[in-house]
């Protein structure tokens, strides 16, 4: 992610990394499906398709923003969520901030 966010900021990455309990990575590269959600501010989530920052195998899966992803100012969670055939796992819940623009 970059240092500081922007309201209505295009092509910011957001990786994520999905753990077990002992905080060692699941490799995904198998993922039947991959996403990250995004909760505004409002409390509103919206859900968007992943992609693979490598091959899966380091556990990372990213998302680039597009026009009118980040259109709200303020306290924004993510969270990445992955379906393999063997089970459904989740990252932890991260936060950032969208900050407004002059």
């Amino acid at each position: 992610m970059a240092c500081e966010i922007h309201l209505n900021d295009i092509g910011t990455a957001f990786r994520l990394t999905i753990l077990d309990c002992t905080d060692s990575f699941i490799d995904v590269s198998s993922a039947l499906t991959k996403e990250i959600i995004f909760q505004k501010p409002d409390g509103t989530s919206v859900t968007k398709t992943a992609s693979f920052y490598t091959d899966g195998s380091d556990g990372v899966i990213q998302y680039v923003t597009v026009a009118d992803d980040l259109d709200t100012t303020g306290k924004w969670k993510i969270q990445a969520k992955v379906a393999l055939t063997t089970g459904t796992w989740s990252s932890n819940i991260e936060t950032f901030k969208v900050y407004s623009n002059l």
